[in-house]
Parts: C-alpha cells; structure tokens; sequence
C-alpha cells in the first residue's frame, strides 16, 4: 500500500540535519528495499478465518542483487529483549553478515528464515556448490496480533522471496506495507518508516540510512520534537493498552567505513533515537537495532586469504556519526506514522486503529507554544 499523505517533514516541522535526496535509507549508495505486503482488505481472498490479514515482509539489500557473496561489517545492539532478530549471535562475535535483512511479524519468522536462507543459496549458487558455507539470514521481528491474524500462519517463504524480489532504489513506501502493515505506534497506526542524513567527512560526503518497523509505546508518551502531546491528544485510544505491549526494530545503514566495534555503538545510539518520541523501552517490547556499513568489499572469510585489511573512521570523527542516527531515527518513526491509514482491529474485533491526525497534532504543539502555523516551524525558547 503507498499513500499520498505528506511525510512528518512535510508538514513543516523543523526536524534538523541534512537529508538525501529520498530522505530513506536507500539513499545510501547500493541499498535496496523491497516489501510484499498480505491485506484481506485489499483481497478477501486472503482471510481463511474470520479475521483479518494485515502483515507482509520487508527486505533490505544492504549490497543490491550483487552476484558475489560481499559480506557487510555490521553491529547490533538489545535495548529490551522481548524480540527477536536471527543472525544477531553472529553479528556480535563475528562482525559481519551475509545477504538480506528481513522484517516480519512475530510468528513469521521461520517462513521469512526460510526463504531468505533460499534466496542466498539460490542467488549465490556457485558459491555455495563449490565450497562449504552456511547462510544466516538476518530475520527481525514485531507483533501485529491485534491488527492481523497473526496465528493464521499467512506469511509463507514465497513472500519473503518476493519481497526481496521487489527490492529497488530510490523512495520507499511507508506506513502499511511490508513487515509494518499491521503495527502500531503510540496506539497509531503504525509501521515501516525511513529517512536519512548526509555527513561530511574529511571532505567527502557520506550518509546514513534509517529503516524502522515501528510497532511501540503508549499513547500518553508520545513526544514530537521535544513536545508531549500524546497527554492531550486521548480521543480513539485502543482498549487494553495499560502497558507496553509492543516492539520497535531499527536498521541503520551507512556508506561510512565504520569497524564492526564502531557500528555496534552505533546501534546503541537507536536508543536515543527511539526515546525522542517518547518510549523508555518498555518491558514487554523487542526493542532490538542493528547496523552495517556497505564500505570495506572484503570476500567472505572463508574464500580469502590470512590477513584482512579494514578502513574504519577516527573514534574521535564519530559524534557526527552518531546524530545523524538518532536523527534519522526520531524521524523515521514519525514518518511510519504519518504514512500509516486507519486500520480495523483482529483482537479484539470491532475497533478501528486510527492513523494520527496530522492537523491535531500540529494544533496541539500549537497549543502548547511550540508551533507557528503562519511560520511552519517550532518555537525554540532561549
């Protein structure tokens, strides 16, 4: 599903750094995003069961559909562990992964596994006939069981493949798509949701890319450039949503030559980010971040030879590095739910998930003090 809503960035607020041109994370040279996205709304064909069907799979391709195995160097980092994302074990001692990033619901994970390890062997045919390798897929995930029937199974291995099938450049659909489809965000609707910042480094420019499945927090936390509107804006909150009940995955990618010790702090930094829309990480959410960088070509481990050589950025170089996540990330969330359309309930049946009103949001920074609507922008009080 894509929309023709104005993004969060579009309606005026002031959010800062740099964008690239699609403001998402395939604005990093050579990454890909592709979604397949199951709606029994859209096709009642789909529902086997009288519940709804809201849920897909997004794929991010950190090297294109690139014919040699390249690995990329990649840290990862758990706020809360109430999740899951495959391949994480490895990425924290070896440093690196091989092939796609999947998103998916929480109960799709071996389908989505499953298919993304055939894509790899497929895909990277003369590589894995000629030689003994092993494909881990990197596979996230978050809950969508009270929009979709998440215990229905829908999500099969075809749609991850799919998915990844349908990864391309340039913008990125946002709000019900993919893995996002039946998230939610702040008792929004919630989702996918992506933006990036540009970064200059020793004369050349670099970027980096934000993805979010977007699928946590409580209505009272939500926070929008430093303002608590979530206290006011009360009307259609969903029921039973006394404690945190969801999750948030964050993908940062960069074309930055980072090391895999640099990119690992570098996904603790999603934490800041996701904290400035308001979530403290609450105890039953899976708030679980992962990072890579597309520098540094190296062949996999197991085909080269003794030594490797690595180009990593000056420790000293990296507080730029680090803003621009948190940056990229506060806005992606706010994209996914700017992006996102009103969504009936699966458990329990009856309600409808309302996507946020972008014009009472902004009337209620307005009345707070923080927003001109003449200027289009927040008030910074010195």
């Amino acid at each position: 599903m894509t929309t023709t809503k104005p993004r969060a960035r579009d309606t005026g607020l002031p959010f800062l750094g740099q964008t690239g041109p699609n403001n998402a994370i395939t604005d990093v040279p050579g990454v890909l995003v592709g979604y397949e996205t199951l709606c029994s709304h859209a096709d009642p064909t789909l529902r086997t069961s009288d519940m709804h069907v809201q849920t897909g799979v997004t794929a991010i391709l950190p090297r294109g559909f690139a014919k040699e195995p390249r690995p990329v160097l990649a840290g990862q980092f758990t706020l809360n562990g109430n999740g899951e994302m495959t391949g994480s074990h490895w990425i924290r001692d070896g440093g690196y992964f091989v092939g796609p990033v999947m998103l998916t619901n929480t109960h799709s994970v071996g389908a989505v596994h499953e298919g993304a390890t055939r894509w790899i062997v497929e895909h990277y045919a003369e590589a894995w006939e000629n030689n003994h390798l092993w494909a881990m897929p990197v596979v996230a995930e978050t809950y969508d069981g009270v929009l979709n029937d998440i215990n229905g199974f829908h999500v099969r291995p075809e749609h991850a493949l799919k998915a990844i099938a349908a990864a391309d450049t340039g913008s990125v659909s946002e709000g019900n798509i993919g893995g996002g489809a039946g998230m939610i965000c702040y008792e929004y609707k919630g989702g996918t949701g992506t933006s990036s910042r540009r970064i200059e480094i020793d004369g050349e420019n670099y970027t980096m890319g934000a993805l979010v499945q977007a699928n946590h927090g409580l209505r009272p936390w939500l926070t929008v450039l430093g303002t608590p509107v979530g206290a006011t804006m009360t009307e259609d909150r969903l029921p039973d949503f006394e404690a945190e009940r969801g999750s948030i995955i964050c993908v940062l990618a960069t074309n930055i030559p980072l090391s895999s010790s640099q990119l690992e702090r570098l996904s603790r930094r999603a934490s800041i980010g996701i904290s400035r829309s308001g979530s403290p990480g609450g105890n039953n959410s899976g708030d679980i971040f992962m990072s890579f960088s597309t520098a540094n070509e190296l062949e996999l481990p197991q085909l080269s030879g003794p030594w490797r050589s690595v180009k990593q950025l000056n420790d000293e170089l990296l507080d730029p590095v680090y803003l621009a996540a948190v940056q990229a990330i506060e806005e992606a969330v706010l994209n996914a739910m700017f992006a996102a359309e009103d969504t009936p309930t699966t458990r329990p049946s009856g309600k409808i998930c309302k996507a946020i009103d972008h014009a009472q949001l902004l009337g209620a920074m307005q009345s707070e003090g923080v927003y001109d609507p003449k200027a289009k922008s927040v008030v910074i009080e010195d």
